[in-house]
């Protein structure tokens, strides 16, 4: 018999029929492999992304003009070179063209504006200018704007002859629609409408050139006001011979006819001496 015995480290037999432990990934060389490329690919990228920003930032493409394909009408060249000068940053590629169209869109007289760059040095613009079609005062309020073909309401100045608009907030283009169809019912009276008001309780006062106001008031259903307007328009060159003074204002709110208010107070009637 031994004088010692040596047992080595213990361990459990394996049971029948168990599958081996698969090796960890550390085990695996070609995962890790793929690991490690994937890394790299991702670094190359990330600096090569960084290099190419870098090497457009600096001052080797400068933007040296901006090119304005629009022949201007109400916006000024002094007013284009303050947005060009204020909004271009950075050189052809850095530059924010949406900084720029915005600079441009804050000039008073442009509606829309479109920029792109012109290689190697220059911004193109073009844009839609404003086209006033009267002038806009928000009703209880003295602040007045422009209005334009679209019915839009915009900020700027103008001395040019047009219409008055005044009306509830937001209610400009229906205005301008009104406007035209009021317009074409007065047509056969020689008149240009030059103001059209209308109320918060969608009551409606028109002014033609001469001075005379038309007092419409509300629609009523048995009375429309294009009714109204329409036989007012029949029956006022008659009317207006028969009165024989200057008529102020023409009441239509009536289902059955209107009133006139005479521009100046009538002679008191004399009686016989």
């Amino acid at each position: 018999m031994p004088d010692s015995l040596r047992f080595g480290r213990l361990r459990n037999a394996p049971q029948a029929g168990a599958r081996p432990a698969a090796p960890g990934i550390w085990h695996r060389p070609g995962v890790l492999d793929l690991v490690s490329d994937l890394l790299l690919l991702f670094a190359a990228l990330a600096i090569g992304y960084a290099a190419f920003w870098w090497f457009l930032s600096r001052p080797f493409f400068p933007l040296r003009e901006v090119v304005v394909l629009t022949p201007p009408a109400q916006v000024t060249t002094a007013q284009l070179e303050f947005a060009a000068r204020t909004a271009i940053r950075g050189n052809f590629f850095s530059v924010d063209l949406d900084d720029v169209r915005d600079a441009f869109e804050k000039l008073p007289w442009v509606r829309r504006a479109e920029v792109r760059r012109r290689w190697p040095d220059a911004i193109e613009l073009r844009f839609e200018e404003h086209q006033a079609v009267a002038f806009w005062t928000v009703a209880d309020s003295d602040d007045a704007h422009l209005v334009n073909r679209h019915g839009e309401v915009f900020v700027a100045a103008s001395n040019a002859n047009l219409p008055a608009f005044s009306g509830p907030q937001g209610s400009a283009a229906y205005l301008l629609a009104r406007h035209q169809e009021f317009s074409q019912a007065l047509a056969p009276l020689g008149r240009r409408l030059v103001a059209v008001w209308l109320s918060a309780r969608q009551a409606w006062r028109l002014e033609l050139d001469d001075g005379l106001v038309i007092v419409l008031g509300r629609d009523q259903e048995r009375a429309p006001i294009d009714e109204r307007l329409a036989r007012f328009v029949r029956a006022w060159p008659e009317t207006q011979t028969r009165v024989g003074v200057p008529v102020a204002v023409a009441d239509l709110r009536y289902p059955g006819g209107f009133s006139l208010t005479p521009a100046e107070p009538l002679p008191a009637a004399k009686g016989n001496k």
